[in-house]
C-alpha cells in the first residue's frame, strides 16, 4: 500500500512539475519560446538557432479586480496553428502569407481568477497577448499595470529613441515621437525617465538582431512604450499620467472577456527579418469598409519651406502648378488656410487644383482641449458634431484627405479620438494623415483610410534644427530598421534646394546630395507622400531628377533588404510592378565601397543615379552582370538608386 502511495504521488508530482512550463516552436523550428513560472512567477524567454536573444523575462498584469504578478500557477497549455493570406497596397508588401504555431497558457493567481497568455510564433516573429475571461459576475476591469519584461544577454547593445517630456516641446504638443536615435549604446546607458518609443531596436552581440514593438492598438487601450534599463530588463511602460495636461487614465478600461494589445517581438541572424517583417498586420483585422477606393500617391506641399507666409491664394495656385507640372497627384494646404485663404476662396482654389489634375489634402488642428496649439482650424476636429459638419462640407468640394496635427499622448482618451476620426473620415470618403502624432499600430489594416502618421524627427526638424542637418543621413540610415520598419512613415522629404528656405541662396544649407534624397524616397515608405519641392526646382534641378520623381511609385509589391547597419548606412530593394528601386545612404564620413548582391537585377540594363565628391548628382546606363554582383561607392552623406 505505501508503494502505491509513493507512486500515486511521484505521478500527481510529475504532473504538477509538467503544468509549470510551456513551450512553442517557429513552423521551420529555429524560433523557440519558453514559459515558466518561477516562484510563483510566470516568466518566457526566447531563443533562436538554439541562441538566447531574451533570457527570462516576467510576464503579468496588475488589474483592479485582479493581480497576475505573484503567486500565480500555471493551470494548462494547448498548442494549435495559424495562417492568413491578405492584399494590402499600401504597405512594404502587397500580397502576405502569414503562418504560426500557437500556444495558449493559461494561469491562476492566489484567488482562482484566470489569465491567458496567447502567443502567435512564426519563422521571425512573436506576436502575443494577454487575455481576461469574465471573473463571476465581473465583466469589466481597468489594466492598470504591465510587467511584461524584456530581459535581454548582458553583450546586446540598444539603438533607441527616447520618449519625449510629456506637455513639453512646441506648445505642449508633447509627446510627439520626435525624438533623434542614439546607436550600439551598452544597455545600462539606457537612463531616460521617459522611457524610450517603440519600435525598439537591440543587437544581441554576436547572437543577432532584435526589434520590439506593438500592434493592434485602437479605442479600447492605450498605447504602451520601453521603459528605461532599470535593474537589468526592460518593461512595457503605460504612459504618463501627466500627458494631455493630465486628464484620462494611463491604463485601459476594457471589457471581459477582453484582451490587452500584441506585444511584438521580430528577430533574426541579421537584419533581413527586422526590415522585411509584416507582423504588425498579420494580427489585426480590419475594423470596418472602406467607404470608396482610395487613390495614394505624391504631393507638393508649401509649408514646408516656403513656411505659414506661404498661406495665401497666390503661392497656393504655384504649388497647384507646380504638382501638376510634376505629375503629382495631390497638394497640402497646411495650417492657417481657414483664416488667410477662407472658406469660400478655398473652394476656388480646389476647383483650380480639379481643373489641373491636383487633388487636395487639408491641414487641421486636432486641438480643443488637450494642448497650447493655436494654428487654425481649432475645434473642427476635437468633437463629433464639429467633425461631421466640417468632414460634410469637405466631401461636397471636393478634398480627398486630412492631415490632422497635435496630439501628444498615448492614453486611451487619445487612441479613440484617432479612431474616431478616421472612422468618421471613411463616412465621408476623406484619407487622413495624421502629424504630431504617435506610432501607428496596425492601423494601414485595421482602418482603410489611414494613409500615415508622422511620429519621427521629420523633414520640417530639417528646416528648424543646425543638428538635425547634421544628423540627416545618420537617421535616414535608421529608420528602415526601426520607425519605418513597423509602419508607414511620412516624412515630408525629397528636398532638392540647396538652402532650406524660400529664397534658396544662403541659410539653413542642406549638408545631403540630391542623390541622397531620390533615395530616401524609396527607403521611406508611405502610400501617400509629401515632398518638399519648390517651384524654383522646376528649373533648378535637373530634369532627369525631376523624371525620376515624376515616375516613383508610393506603393510597393515587395521589400528586400540588400545590405546596411543602423546609423551607418541602409540599403533596400522594393518592386512596384515588374520595376525594382535599389536605393541606399551613406552616414559614415567616409566614402562607402560596397559589394551588392542584385539577382532580381541579373543581367539587366538599369539607371544608376549616383553623386561625386562634389555633390553632383548623376545618371547613368549600366549593365548588371548575369551574376547580380555589382560594386557601388557612396559619399559621405550621399546615396544611390538603381532603377531598371
Amino acid at each position: 500500500m505505501k508503494i502505491f502511495s509513493l507512486i500515486c504521488f511521484m505521478l500527481l508530482t510529475a504532473s504538477i512539475i509538467a503544468q509549470e512550463e510551456a513551450s512553442i516552436s517557429s513552423p521551420d523550428g529555429k524560433l523557440e519560446v519558453s514559459v515558466t513560472v518561477e516562484t510563483g512567477k510566470p516568466f518566457y524567454s526566447v531563443a533562436y538557432n538554439n541562441k538566447s536573444m531574451l533570457e527570462n523575462s516576467q510576464l503579468g498584469l496588475v488589474t483592479n479586480e485582479a493581480d497576475f504578478t505573484s503567486k500565480m500557477t500555471l493551470l494548462k497549455s494547448s498548442k494549435g496553428t495559424t495562417s492568413s493570406e491578405y492584399s494590402m497596397e499600401k504597405i512594404k508588401q502587397s500580397h502576405v502569407s502569414y503562418m504560426a504555431n500557437t500556444l495558449t497558457v493559461t494561469f491562476a493567481n492566489a484567488e482562482e481568477k484566470e489569465m491567458s497568455v496567447v502567443f502567435q510564433v512564426s519563422d521571425n516573429d512573436i506576436a502575443f497577448r494577454y487575455e481576461l475571461p469574465k471573473w463571476g459576475d465581473t465583466r469589466a476591469c481597468v489594466v492598470e499595470k504591465e510587467l511584461t519584461g524584456y530581459n535581454f544577454p548582458s553583450a546586446s547593445t540598444s539603438f533607441l529613441s527616447p520618449m519625449m517630456q510629456p506637455m513639453g516641446g512646441f506648445a505642449r504638443t508633447a509627446p510627439s515621437y520626435e525624438s533623434g536615435y542614439s546607436a550600439d549604446e551598452q544597455l545600462e546607458s539606457n537612463t531616460s525617465e521617459t522611457g524610450y518609443v517603440f519600435p525598439s531596436l537591440f543587437k544581441i552581440g554576436e547572437n543577432g538582431w532584435v526589434l520590439l514593438s506593438e500592434t493592434g492598438v485602437g479605442s479600447s487601450y492605450n498605447a504602451a512604450h520601453l521603459s528605461s534599463f532599470e535593474d537589468g530588463i526592460f518593461t512595457v511602460a503605460y504612459p504618463d499620467s501627466a500627458q494631455n495636461n493630465g486628464f484620462g487614465s494611463v491604463g485601459a478600461q476594457i471589457g471581459l472577456p477582453g484582451h490587452t494589445p500584441w506585444r511584438t517581438i521580430t528577430l533574426g541572424e541579421n537584419l533581413k527579418p527586422i526590415v522585411e517583417t509584416t507582423i504588425p498586420y498579420d494580427v489585426v483585422d480590419q475594423l470596418y469598409e472602406p467607404s470608396q477606393d482610395y487613390k495614394y500617391g505624391k504631393g507638393t506641399w508649401s509649408w514646408i519651406v516656403w513656411q505659414d507666409n506661404s498661406m495665401n491664394y497666390e503661392d497656393q495656385v504655384k504649388y497647384i502648378d507646380l504638382a501638376a507640372a510634376m505629375d503629382f497627384e495631390y497638394i497640402l494646404i497646411d495650417a492657417w488656410w481657414d483664416e488667410r485663404i477662407g472658406y469660400e476662396k478655398m473652394e476656388e482654389l480646389i476647383g483650380y487644383a480639379e481643373s489641373k489634375g491636383v487633388d487636395v489634402f487639408l491641414w487641421y488642428n486636432s486641438n480643443g482641449v488637450a494642448n497650447d496649439a493655436f494654428m487654425t482650424p481649432l475645434n473642427k476636429m476635437n468633437t463629433s458634431i464639429a467633425r461631421k459638419k466640417e468632414m460634410k462640407w469637405l466631401k461636397e468640394v471636393g478634398v480627398k484627405g486630412l492631415k490632422v496635427d497635435f496630439f501628444g499622448g498615448d492614453k486611451q482618451e487619445t487612441m479613440k479620438l484617432y479612431e474616431n476620426m478616421l472612422s468618421d473620415a471613411n463616412d465621408y470618403g476623406l484619407m487622413v494623415i495624421f502629424h504630431g502624432a504617435t506610432l501607428p499600430r496596425g492601423w494601414e489594416k485595421m482602418y482603410p483610410n489611414f494613409v500615415g502618421s508622422e511620429a519621427v524627427l521629420a523633414s520640417e526638424m530639417l528646416i528648424f534644427s543646425q543638428d538635425t542637418r547634421n544628423k540627416e543621413a545618420f537617421y535616414a540610415s535608421m529608420h528602415p530598421f526601426s520607425r519605418n520598419a513597423v509602419a508607414s512613415m511620412e516624412f515630408g522629404g525629397i528636398l532638392l534646394n540647396k538652402y532650406l528656405n524660400k529664397g534658396n541662396k544662403e541659410g539653413q544649407e542642406r549638408l545631403t546630395s540630391d542623390a541622397f534624397q531620390l533615395a530616401t524616397g524609396v527607403l521611406f515608405q508611405n502610400p501617400v507622400q509629401m515632398f518638399a519641392l519648390t517651384p524654383n526646382n522646376l528649373e533648378d534641378v535637373p530634369e532627369f531628377e525631376l523624371d525620376f520623381l515624376r515616375e516613383l511609385p508610393t506603393t510597393w509589391d515587395e521589400t528586400v533588404f540588400i545590405d546596411g547597419y543602423p546609423g551607418k548606412f541602409s540599403v533596400l530593394a522594393r518592386r512596384h510592378d515588374q520595376n525594382w528601386y535599389v536605393a541606399g545612404v551613406n552616414a559614415e564620413k567616409s566614402l562607402k565601397k560596397l559589394k551588392l548582391e542584385l539577382p532580381m537585377l541579373s543581367g539587366k540594363t538599369v539607371t544608376l543615379f549616383s553623386d561625386d565628391k562634389k555633390k553632383e548628382t548623376h545618371s547613368k546606363e549600366i549593365k548588371i552582370p548575369s551574376s547580380g554582383k555589382i560594386s557601388v561607392d557612396i559619399q559621405p552623406n550621399g546615396g544611390f538608386v538603381i532603377k531598371n
